[in-house]
């Protein structure tokens, strides 16, 4: 095994939590008077972190109005239409079974996470899900990633983070983690290479391939 921990991105690499994402940014802004976004607006717009999600799509100075209408309409129905992304649970038990810490890293919020994981059955394959206002830092702060790593008893020579965005590129290397990126969310292979990363995947089958030698 070339890693003994492995931390997931969640949105885009573990699951598929998009069109609830979508719903609530579009409720938010129809509260408002806003223009509602487009799907492919909001997949552009996530990574880091709901406030700044708000603010690419209606401004810095709509942030606080449209946050807890935005929470309001997540809390009672984000469960309805999430899914795990092919080959995700099978990774994670593999993974489990040689002895990997396998962890969540994200922006979306903790508590959220957390519910998420757990819906989808995935807390026994999981050291840890941590998330935004789970500590004072975001990715890619690596004081993010030093946290992480010492609450699942990881080092950072021995990890890899498996994302989707350039915001988990970014967090691997300013933490000296290893890359693997998946095309399954927000960002293209192109754009991925483009942003540096050398080891992209098309899904989480051929990524697992990489990581378990």
């Amino acid at each position: 095994m070339r890693f003994r921990t492995v931390l997931f991105d969640l949105d885009g690499t573990l699951i598929d939590h998009f069109s609830a994402i979508h719903r609530c940014h579009v409720y938010a802004m129809r509260r408002l008077g806003l223009r509602e976004p487009t799907l492919a607006e909001v997949r552009a717009a996530v990574g880091g972190g709901l406030d700044e999600a708000i603010a690419r799509l209606a401004g810095r100075e709509n942030v606080a109005a449209a946050l807890p209408l935005f929470i309001e309409h997540w809390n009672a129905t984000n469960l309805d239409d999430v899914i795990l992304l092919p080959g995700a649970s099978g990774l994670l038990a593999e993974l489990a079974a040689a002895g990997t810490r396998c962890g969540v890293l994200t922006n979306k919020r903790g508590p959220a996470a957390r519910q998420v994981c757990t819906h989808l059955g995935l807390d026994p394959l999981l050291a840890g899900v941590f998330g935004a206002n789970d500590t004072p830092w975001l990715k890619p702060d690596a004081r993010f990633v030093a946290h992480v790593l010492a609450a699942i008893g990881g080092a950072a020579a021995t990890t890899a983070l498996v994302g989707d965005s350039p915001y988990d590129l970014a967090t691997a290397h300013n933490a000296g983690l290893a890359f693997l990126g998946v095309t399954t969310g927000t960002h293209t292979a192109a754009e991925l290479r483009a942003a540096g990363a050398t080891a992209v995947f098309p899904d989480l089958a051929a990524a697992g391939r990489a990581l378990i030698l």
